[in-house]
């Protein structure tokens, strides 16, 4: 099966580490493509190519000052992924549910030390 290209939605764009982590730095305030280089100690080139590929998906927007570029994220077009990772969270809430119940009966079957008689 052929692999679908990074620019063909948001998922594919994201499954590269660099890109998360220009998200993540982007998560805490616009920034240039300068700051992003420094940050993630990648090439110029390199991080311009990612920003390319998430600004097609939509991840990121831009806006010129000038010549220079400042990027932010763009929250809506990473709401799939978030919907997506909603439906685990909810597997994941109702295990510890159960775990919570079973861990509760549990402790209610053990005697406590200050149930049991202590020999005078």
């Amino acid at each position: 099966m052929a692999r679908a290209a990074t620019t063909s939605d948001v998922f594919n764009a994201i499954a590269e580490p660099c890109r998360r982590d220009i998200l993540s730095v982007l998560a805490r305030g616009e920034a240039p493509v300068a700051h992003l280089v420094d940050a993630l100690q990648l090439t110029q080139p390199q991080v311009s190519k990612h920003l390319g590929v998430l600004r097609t998906v939509g991840a990121v927007r831009c806006r010129s000052v000038g010549r220079q570029r400042w990027y932010r994220v763009h929250p809506a077009a990473l709401a799939p992924v978030s919907a997506w990772m909603a439906s685990f969270e909810q597997q994941v809430n109702e295990r510890r549910d159960r775990l919570d119940d079973y861990l509760s009966e549990l402790q209610g079957q053990q005697p406590h030390l200050d149930d049991q008689e202590h020999p005078s």
